[in-house]
């Protein structure tokens, strides 16, 4: 049986023009009654941990921390809500869900790699028909979160799912598709022999500058 080949799609800022879990903690806080100082007292905890250099994993930790306590159910009720909000304001970004439609078209198998969650990756995956959604796992007692999670979808993480998804699923890599925005995307799209670099990071538009990889340039919302 031939390998079949796959395309892999970093969501934030890749496929959708917003970072999702940002916007969808100051909705969540919104509807959960909460002023607008506690959304940017959370973001900006957040900003001051990345000014300082803290590496990204730990920051997407921290962020997980953010909903201790809180109901999984509500919460993923408040991302079908998020994600219905979003989409009226022009959510995604058309040039690279249209890239994913052509890889849809020639039956590749379509899987999304985020940082962000369930909560905000399920409705995403199920509008543009993805085969699998690979987000963070935030732990769960007793239908609550803990605040903690297991390994952070980030970095080289993402590398290491492209190379599980191969291997479960008996995709050809070398000549399978990933688009990335960001430089913790670099190990994901090293992991295919067809890396795509959307948008314009410097760091990693120089990594795509040197190995001959295609650009993407999504038109920006003003």
């Amino acid at each position: 049986m031939t390998p079949r080949t796959a395309a892999f799609f970093d969501v934030d800022e890749t496929l959708i023009r917003v970072k999702s879990m940002f916007r969808f903690l100051e909705f969540y806080l919104r509807l959960r009654g909460e002023p607008d100082s506690t959304y940017q007292r959370l973001n900006g905890e957040l900003q001051s941990a990345a000014k300082l250099g803290i590496p990204r994993e730990s920051i997407n930790r921290a962020y997980y921390r953010f909903y201790a306590g809180e109901n999984v159910r509500h919460v993923t009720t408040a991302g079908m809500l998020w994600f219905e909000h979003e989409l009226e304001q022009g959510l995604f970004l058309p040039e690279t869900v249209a890239e994913l439609h052509r890889h849809q078209e020639a039956h590749e198998r379509i899987l999304l790699i985020s940082g962000s969650f369930s909560a905000c990756l399920n409705p995403i995956s199920t509008w543009l028909g993805a085969d699998r959604a690979y987000g963070t796992r935030p732990l769960i007692h007793r239908g609550q979160f803990t605040g903690e999670v297991l390994t952070p979808m980030i970095g080289t993480a993402k590398g290491r799912v492209v190379q599980a998804a191969g291997s479960v699923l008996g995709l050809d890599l070398p000549s399978s598709t990933a688009y990335g925005d960001h430089i913790s995307d670099l190990a994901m799209l090293r992991a295919v022999g067809r890396p795509v670099v959307v948008g314009d990071d410097s760091i990693l538009a120089g990594h795509a500058d040197r190995s001959g990889w295609r650009r993407l340039a999504p038109a920006v919302a003003q």
